[in-house]
């Protein structure tokens, strides 16, 4: 099982990237992905997240300072997850993970309560980041 993040490089601010996370060794159509991110100095903190559905209807989730700038999307015939970063920050200055096997339930009730996800699966998978710099 293998998540591999690309796209990031170094942009101006208000610039926009799309990043990539392509799966292997197993299919992750049918669960939840998302993209966490880590600037120097801090935590890894999650940032969004995509849910699966039967009826192709994925639900997304974003924490308030990306939201309405940051869209996730998924192709799942290609097992691909992607990150359009619109407007970029100074402070969007990270490396940028991907992971599966999130848990919806856990997020929502992160996002309704103000505080961090941190997932408590230790079997998740991670993906290798790729750095995002953000010039002022």
């Amino acid at each position: 099982v293998q998540l591999q993040a690309s796209g990031g490089g170094l942009v101006q601010v208000g610039a926009s990237v799309r990043l990539s996370c392509v799966a292997s060794g197993r299919t992750f159509s049918s669960t939840t992905m998302g993209w966490f991110r880590q600037a120097p100095g801090k935590k890894r903190e999650f940032i969004a997240a995509i849910d699966w559905n039967p009826w192709n209807d994925d639900r997304t989730y974003y924490v308030d300072s990306v939201k309405g700038r940051f869209t996730v999307a998924r192709d799942k015939a290609k097992n691909t997850m992607y990150l359009q970063m619109n407007r970029l920050k100074p402070e969007d200055t990270a490396v940028y993970y991907c992971a599966a096997d999130l848990s919806v339930p856990d997020i929502s009730t992160s996002l309704k309560l103000g505080v961090p996800y941190v997932p408590t699966n230790s079997k998740i998978p991670w993906g290798v980041g790729t750095l995002v710099t953000v010039s002022s």
